[in-house]
């Protein structure tokens, strides 16, 4: 077979393996794959978290799975089900016999080989579900993907919007303002941001504005000197001197009090400070990202905040979009969260019961993301059973009243669907089945009912 002159990303993880027992085959590597050895479901999260390509292609080596025990292989299972990866499963002769084995290649695989097997087949195998894979998450989406900036989760249309801003916004040294309901991850943009521009060797200093009491506020940000007030025995740097040569992030700027904006605006305009108690002007280096999840016009027309320092800040305006509108985001994320938290409940929970699944999509989340967490971690700790269910999460699934037979046929049918697709982790054979039908019809429906490229955003194959 003559080798690729295109170069691809495997995930090669090994489950439960033996130092040296399994390494990847040399011989596939020489027709174009670049292997990245994982051991861990948190770091294959973590891979897809960050800047690696959407579609990509991974080896699932389950050979010594059976050290894990019952408990442990549940723990594979949320990384399997996050999309975004055409796996392949390498098994033992036999294992297929093991139900739960079984289970996981028909569910969450595109494909199995017996290993050791020959590089060519190995090679071919791996090369259809690389095109599957690609099929399912880039095809038909209209533009390029966006790479994922570490640290973020989320494929949804919304988020992949937001990582190309991310990306601009990057490049340059204006002010960005920051606007997004309360639990967004503001904080987490702003530090992608620093991370990804120029300025990534300077410091990153964040300031919660509204976490400061309004009599300190003016010193926390430009310091003071030795005698300045009363107590006031040396001489201390604000956060604005302490960012030389790298970003500050003001964290809520709404709550921030008019002596200080003024102070701001003339260092945004000026690029000094001057201490309290000082006289001298200070050249000082460093960018602004602001945020808030107040309507900072309404209080720009009360007279709360300036409107000139209100103009200065937003020359790049980034708005993070809230948890209900990322549609099959909220699975990744729960997947996500259970398996950084899972070690807290003693490692007895190994995924999601159906209700608690179409609850997860149901739920309005006026905290978003964090209070997407918060709850998965605490059912983590107080699930009684071996999977995460609604009542243990504390949602209650809401129900959707049709007006006409006509819509609740339509809506029924895409319900159905869309639940079909979250219990199998969105991979369309496993969801076909479930559903008694094909995996063409099922295809035929997802884009009657506009779920490929939007709400689910074609979040995997199978």
């Amino acid at each position: 077979m003559p080798k690729s002159a295109e170069v691809r990303e495997i995930l090669h993880w090994v489950v439960a393996g033996r130092d040296g027992d399994h390494a990847f085959p040399a011989g596939v590597v020489e027709r174009g794959w670049q292997p990245r050895l994982v051991t861990e479901a948190d770091q294959v999260l973590g891979l897809l978290a960050g800047a690696s390509p959407r579609c990509q292609v991974g080896l699932i080596d389950l050979r010594d799975c059976d050290r894990l025990g019952e408990r442990g292989f549940g723990h594979i299972l949320p990384a399997l089900a996050c999309g975004g990866v055409g796996w392949v499963a390498g098994i033992s002769s036999g294992q297929l016999r093991v139900d739960r084995i079984r289970r996981l290649v028909l569910d969450h695989c595109h494909d199995y080989v017996v290993l050791p097997c020959h590089d060519d087949l190995l090679a071919m195998v791996l090369g259809h579900a690389y095109g599957m894979a690609g099929l399912g998450d880039c095809g038909g989406v209209g533009q390029p993907v966006a790479p994922r900036p570490e640290g973020m989760i989320g494929d949804s249309p919304a988020m992949q919007a937001l990582y190309r801003r991310l990306q601009r916004a990057a490049m340059t040294d204006a002010p960005v303002f920051i606007s997004g309901e309360t639990g967004t991850g503001k904080e987490l943009a702003a530090s992608a941001i620093h991370r990804h521009s120029s300025r990534h060797a300077g410091p990153l200093v964040v300031i919660n504005c509204g976490a400061i009491p309004e009599s300190l506020v003016q010193s926390e940000l430009f310091g003071f000197e030795r005698g300045a007030f009363t107590g006031a025995n040396q001489r201390k740097l604000g956060r604005i001197e302490l960012a030389h040569g790298g970003t500050l992030f003001l964290d809520e700027i709404g709550d921030l009090p008019l002596e200080s904006q003024a102070s701001l605006l003339r260092f945004l305009e000026q690029g000094t400070l001057q201490r309290l108690g000082g006289h001298d002007d200070i050249p000082t280096d460093a960018r602004i990202i602001c945020a808030t999840h107040v309507d900072l016009v309404a209080a720009v027309a009360a007279g709360r905040f300036r409107e000139d320092l209100y103009h200065r800040l937003r020359v790049i305006e980034l708005d993070m979009p809230p948890l209900r509108e990322r549609g099959a985001d909220i699975a990744l994320l729960a997947g996500w969260a259970l398996v950084r938290h899972g070690r807290e409940g003693g490692g007895r929970t190994r995924g999601f019961s159906r209700d608690a699944l179409r609850a997860l999509h149901d739920h309005a989340w006026p905290g978003n993301v964090r209070e997407l967490v918060n709850r998965v971690r605490q059912a983590v700790v107080m699930a009684e059973g071996p999977r995460i269910s609604a009542r243990d999460l504390r949602l209650d699934s809401r129900a959707y009243e049709p007006t006409t037979l006509s819509e609740a046929r339509s809506e029924g049918e895409r319900m159905a669907i869309e639940r079909a697709l979250l219990r199998n982790g969105h991979h369309l054979q496993a969801a076909a089945r479930d559903l008694a039908i094909s995996r063409v019809t099922l295809y035929r429906l997802m884009i009657r009912h506009g779920l490929r490229g939007s709400r689910l955003d074609a979040a995997g194959t199978g």
